[in-house]
């Protein structure tokens, strides 16, 4: 995918208002900008962000189409990745994750900066934060699968929707998982690269075995 046909993705599946397509491009400007200081995405992506990281983001939407209302929580955000785009893009309150410091420091300025009063950071390790019913849980390159939800199950219930982008190892991952938790799972290509998927689940429940 080009960066124009990033856009054109964008265009296709938000019609994006002008007032949210400044706040991505805002949102963008930042976040290369603050490469200088740290390293939020990797270098050789740089060219490609739109393609890359923001339609690599904003693909999960739609995926969470059924969640119920309620929140959203990006574990490991990072970068505000999913949970920036997801913020700019939908009206739903969106909770990011986030252990390291710079990062917390980052993702606040960008709340500030952009406006987006339904966004907040949760500054600390996934397993500390409250337990909640979150609608929808995303996580972009935070842990494999099982450790994943080991970490966050305490976020959920039988109606969350999971949408995780895997990569190349999903089918994998999910075989991996498979051991100790059950659920509705199933695997989705991805928008921006062919060889890439996203696991999504709902009603994830951990299966502990007697001996």
């Amino acid at each position: 995918m080009t960066e124009d046909e990033a856009r054109q993705w964008l265009e296709q599946q938000f019609d994006v208002p002008r007032e949210t397509w400044n706040r991505l491009e805002r949102y963008v400007a930042i976040l290369l900008a603050e490469m200088d200081r740290q390293n939020l995405i990797a270098e050789s992506t740089r060219p490609h962000v739109w393609a890359r990281h923001i339609v690599d983001s904003a693909q999960l939407i739609p995926l969470a189409a059924n969640g119920g209302e309620g929140q959203w929580i990006d574990l490991g955000s990072g970068a505000g990745l999913p949970g920036i785009v997801v913020a700019i893009l939908t009206d739903r309150p969106v909770q990011m994750v986030e252990s390291r410091r710079k990062r917390i420091d980052f993702l606040n300025a960008v709340i500030a900066e952009l406006h987006l009063s339904g966004a907040s950071v949760f500054g600390g390790r996934v397993e500390i934060v409250p337990p909640a019913r979150a609608a929808i849980i995303s996580a972009r390159a935070y842990a494999p699968l099982p450790k994943l939800l080991e970490s966050a199950v305490h976020l959920s219930d039988e109606k969350t929707i999971w949408v995780l982008p895997k990569g190349r190892n999903a089918q994998n991952e999910l075989e991996a998982a498979s051991r100790s938790w059950q659920g509705a799972f199933h695997v989705e290509r991805s928008a921006t690269d062919a060889d890439s998927a996203i696991i999504v689940a709902q009603a994830v429940r951990s299966v502990r075995r007697k001996a």
